[in-house]
């Protein structure tokens, strides 16, 4: 799969023609296109964001992005907009910023949209064979990948849950926001191995709790944990002898979210893998817990 192209595709034509006159090596480190309304176009390359040349974003632009998004039913999609994001086919995801309209839980939209965030979805084949011996020394154990915002987490996660169904375990995967296997329409569009069932688009505490109960997997998989209930999810998956492969937001040095360290500090995780940022090359070190 292209995400580049995945993400140009949800693009207005003069954006799109802006975006495509990247070089080849800019476009394959791309990880986000950025658009505000008023002010150029951008293109985030190796961490840093680099103009497009497109003069200012109209708001006619951005709603345009949104439509496209949602198949025209922006207003259908509040549920997504109360996390402050849309998912988009390929796999892609748009952060959006405007007014917040708040309601009795919490935010309800979305209006006067004022910035666009579009993340480019990547496979990376291959990016954890440097780190595959000590992840599965003495067969996989739980396992929590931690990168700041945009570190590769995403992308490590899914080639770890491919080669783990590639070796044979039952993998299932709570993706709901669909970035990791991209399986709105039934199929997953990025591969992720022959024994993976995805269930996309539910709240990741209540997917774990279904996909337990519906597909037996030895191995649950979920991407950015931070709330008490999807820890709570997963720590009665890993007490029931499920191995369990989560993400979440950290860097060394740092400190996790409370949720995250619950988890560590009962045991869950047998395993953290730091990824870590330099010059643009994504490094990764396992870490024995």
């Amino acid at each position: 799969m292209d995400g580049f192209a995945s993400a140009l595709a949800l693009l207005p034509a003069r954006l799109r023609r802006a975006a495509e006159a990247l070089g080849p090596d800019s476009r394959a480190i791309c990880e986000e296109l950025r658009l505000r309304r008023g002010r150029e176009a951008t293109a985030q390359l190796g961490g840093c964001e680099f103009g497009l040349g497109t003069g200012p974003v109209t708001e006619g632009e951005l709603r345009t992005v949104l439509e496209t998004a949602t198949g025209a039913s922006f207003h259908a999609s509040a549920q997504q907009l109360r996390r402050g994001f849309l998912s988009a086919p390929g796999g892609v995801r748009v952060g959006v910023c405007g007014t917040a309209v708040w309601g009795e839980n919490g935010m309800e939209s979305v209006r006067e949209v004022s910035s666009l965030a579009i993340r480019v979805p990547r496979a990376v084949p291959g990016c954890a064979d440097g780190i595959w011996a000590e992840l599965t020394a003495g067969g996989f154990a739980s396992a929590l990948l931690v990168a700041p915002p945009g570190g590769g987490k995403t992308t490590l996660l899914r080639e770890i849950v491919r080669r783990l169904s590639r070796e044979g375990y039952r993998v299932a995967v709570a993706d709901e926001r669909g970035e990791i296997a991209d399986a709105w329409t039934g199929e997953p569009a990025f591969d992720v191995g022959p024994c993976t069932d995805v269930l996309t688009g539910a709240p990741k505490a209540q997917a774990v709790g279904l996909l337990l109960r519906a597909m037996n997997p030895q191995v649950i998989a979920a991407d950015e944990i931070g709330g008490e209930e999807e820890a709570a999810a997963l720590l009665a998956a890993a007490s029931g002898g499920v191995r369990v492969l989560a993400a979440a937001h950290g860097e060394r040095g740092g400190s996790l979210n409370g949720p995250c360290r619950e988890l560590l500090r009962t045991g869950v995780f047998r395993r953290r893998v730091w990824i870590e940022n330099r010059q643009g090359i994504r490094r990764y070190a396992v870490e024995e817990l």
